[in-house]
């Protein structure tokens, strides 16, 4: 049997990692998660990836896999640009001009969505139907003036996500939701937002991946929280956020279904479970 992307489908549930914190930190990949993929392959399960970084276009995501030894194709990644994206559609026809104070993942899913993205730190001063805001390092405060004047025009304010911070290499670095709380305090607007946990990131997940599957992640208010809202189990790894940041302790009501110290330590367990 054959997925729609051509792709041999693999039985039971479908493993679904996130990316920052489970495959690597940073530039460096953490030990033993390529064999840990390769492992779940061999023993028949699809794993897909899901990401709330909306920084990388996927093809990115997909080199940079392939750089640590995992193979996989651009229908096997998802991320909060693309959850974006589907949000913004709710509300504006295709064709639209959406400012993007965030990276060439959140251009590229506009853009694929049919929108016109506009650069929050290039010349185009023109009006906007929507800003969207996710992790990006040229953040600064031009790009900052030009996205908060933009939806106190009107603009609809749509967030990646809220990650506070996300695990870098060596340290635990500011993540794309200081970038949008700094644009909800100059604007005076909440945002819409589209990333774990929220509903457009469920929606994707069931439209891509099914219905049965499970969610491996680093950090609770946001792995475990979509695993929950899928009605899948959680599969905790402390190799990311969740074993660096005092504010992401592992949950105890409900506990997750595994904790690990990383993806390689779970994946008995994750073979053992039948869906």
């Amino acid at each position: 049997m054959t997925t729609g992307d051509g792709r041999d489908a693999a039985a039971g549930p479908v493993i679904v990692c996130d990316l920052d914190g489970v495959l690597w930190r940073g530039e460096i990949a953490i030990a033993g998660s390529a064999d840990a993929v390769g492992a779940l392959r061999a023993a028949g399960r699809r794993v897909a990836f899901l990401t709330n970084n909306s920084s990388l276009r996927v093809a990115d995501v997909v080199s940079k896999l392939g750089s640590i030894g995992v193979d996989a194709a651009a229908a096997d990644v998802l991320s909060s640009a693309q959850a974006a994206a589907e949000l913004v559609s709710e509300d504006l026809e295709p064709g639209a001009r959406v400012l993007t104070c965030a990276g060439p993942g959140v251009v590229e899913a506009l853009e694929l969505a049919g929108y016109a993205a506009v650069d929050a730190g290039g010349p185009d001063r023109g009006e906007v139907a929507a800003v969207v805001v996710g992790f990006h390092r040229e953040f600064d405060f031009d790009r900052l003036d030009r996205a908060a004047d933009a939806i106190r025009r009107g603009a609809r304010f749509v967030a990646t996500n809220l990650d506070a911070t996300y695990p870098g290499a060596d340290r635990v670095l500011p993540g794309a939701g200081s970038i949008v709380a700094a644009v909800a305090t100059a604007s005076g607007a909440q945002p819409a937002v589209a990333g774990k946990p929220e509903r457009a990131t469920v929606a994707l997940v069931r439209a891509r991946l099914g219905t049965s599957g499970v969610m491996v992640g680093d950090r609770p208010s946001t792995d475990g929280v979509l695993a929950a809202r899928l009605e899948w189990p959680y599969a905790m790894v402390l190799s990311g956020i969740g074993g660096h940041d005092p504010s992401e302790p592992v949950p105890t009501d409900p506990a997750p279904a595994w904790v690990g110290e990383d993806l390689a330590s779970l994946v008995d367990g994750l073979v053992e479970y039948p869906g």
